[in-house]
């Protein structure tokens, strides 16, 4: 047993390094797997082959659709310009005295309408820039207001249409609303909390004579975009505005409406609505799109990527579940009386810091924990929540690849200079709302 501890231990610090040190994903998972395994007694071609695969191409089964039907919706939003439009509609809207808020917002419009997190971090960055280069305000602060906007209460929230919010009803039975008004005050406290604290520490760094400044490294790369952003948008003509929010509005609203109106299963409903806020970009904005075969060609390579990165890690959660150290930490969690939410977040929250991944650590925790936990007569809804809450917290630590790819590839920046405050708005502030929302979902479910 405690050399199956070892090799867990060991195991999941080695998939952490690998993937911060860029290696590829499903070679680091492997890699990992084979440790754990081996230490474990486990047989390693039986489980390469069983659990491994088994879990790979479960959750590629449950879920691919989903990816796919996600990232050409995110496709058609950035050929036809939408999310151009929309964060220009709100860098006029507060202009450079608000950049934070404005940056913020576009992105968490953006997101909880359903638009990939990649796609929405790519195309509000030139906005960002511009507006806290008219400001002077820190560059290195805006990897975290991208993030903020993406991945935080966005994705978590009731009704948002990320698949954060999507996997817990596949266990669970509800829809993506669940969870109560707890759920709702768990989203609004993040969103305002994490808000006045991204904005206060931008204003301390400014007060305290910080610029807008860019890392030696970055080049004049971004100091480029940030310079020539208004003249590229004014270069290319832009979709309206609201034409541009209506496609994010039907799938949010198809959605919940089917969900919870028509009490059509999520798998189902989330089809639907992604599919037709594609159909809804294309008529609205038909002038703008000229190559509906790019944008279906290059949705599915990106949904392939993205659904095959999240499978390594939880082909890899797959071979971990099978070994003894493992069951042993489940038995401890799932066997504190009267604490079982707070044994749930806690299962979650690990697993997704560990795999650097929130869908990840969904998908390598909930087949495992979500029979257990039913079968103790606890709230569907308030589980639901809890697994969707804890999984946006320790997801954001330096190799999770959302911020990797926000703070290197996008931003230019480096962690150094623009890790901290993720740190707080993306990992401390969630995971406190997620300890009290375990409280009340105790004292009152």
């Amino acid at each position: 047993m405690v050399l199956s501890y070892i090799g867990l231990i060991v195991g999941l610090g080695l998939l952490m390094f690998l993937t911060m040190r860029g290696i590829n994903i499903i070679i680091a998972a492997v890699i990992s797997s084979i440790i754990v395994a081996l230490t474990g007694g486990l047989n390693l071609i039986e489980a390469l082959t069983g659990p491994y695969m088994e879990s790979f191409t479960g959750f590629f089964a449950s879920w691919f659709l989903v990816f796919l039907l996600g990232a050409i919706f995110g496709k058609v939003m950035e050929d036809t310009r939408a999310a151009d439009s929309i964060a220009e509609f709100v860098k006029n809207k507060f202009g450079a005295q608000r950049a934070v808020f404005a940056v913020v917002a576009a992105c968490a419009i953006m997101t909880y309408g359903g638009v990939s997190v990649f796609i929405v971090g790519f195309s509000v960055y030139p906005i960002a820039a511009a507006l806290f280069k008219t400001a002077n305000l820190p560059h290195r602060f805006i990897p975290a207001c991208l993030v903020f906007g993406s991945i935080s209460f966005t994705m978590t929230a009731p009704g948002s249409p990320e698949i954060q919010n999507l996997i817990p009803t596949e266990h669970f039975g509800t829809t993506p609303t669940a969870g109560g008004i707890i759920g709702f005050l768990a989203a609004f406290a993040i969103m305002v909390v994490g808000g006045l604290a991204l904005g206060r520490m931008v204003n301390k760094a400014k007060a305290n004579g910080e610029t807008f400044a860019l890392p030696i490294a970055a080049g004049a790369g971004a100091d480029e975009a940030a310079g020539t952003e208004e003249t590229s948008t004014q270069e290319k003509e832009l979709p309206h505005a609201i034409l541009a929010i209506l496609p994010l509005v039907i799938v949010v609203g198809v959605l919940n409406l089917l969900a919870n109106g028509f009490s059509v299963p999520t798998d189902d409903a989330v089809l639907f609505a992604l599919f037709a806020g594609i159909i809804s970009g294309w008529l609205l904005m038909y002038k703008f799109t000229p190559h509906y075969w790019k944008a279906l060609a290059q949705g599915t390579d990106n949904a392939l990527v993205a659904i095959t990165n999240t499978c390594g890690v939880v082909g890899f959660g797959g071979v971990a579940s099978n070994v003894p150290s493992f069951q042993s930490i489940v038995d401890t969690l799932t066997g504190m009386p009267g604490l079982e939410y707070a044994g749930l977040a806690v299962a979650v929250t690990v697993i997704a810091g560990i795999s650097g991944s929130a869908s990840g650590g969904l998908g390598i925790a909930l087949p495992i924990l979500a029979p257990i936990y039913q079968t103790q007569g606890l709230d569907p809804g308030a589980m639901h929540r809890i697994s969707a809450l804890a999984s946006g917290g320790l997801d954001s630590l330096p190799h999770n690849g959302y911020v990797v790819t926000t703070v290197r590839a996008i931003s230019n920046e480096t962690h150094q200079r623009a890790y901290k405050p993720i740190v707080v708005i993306s990992i401390i502030i969630p995971t406190i709302v997620l300890i009290l929302a375990v409280i009340g979902y105790t004292i009152f479910y």
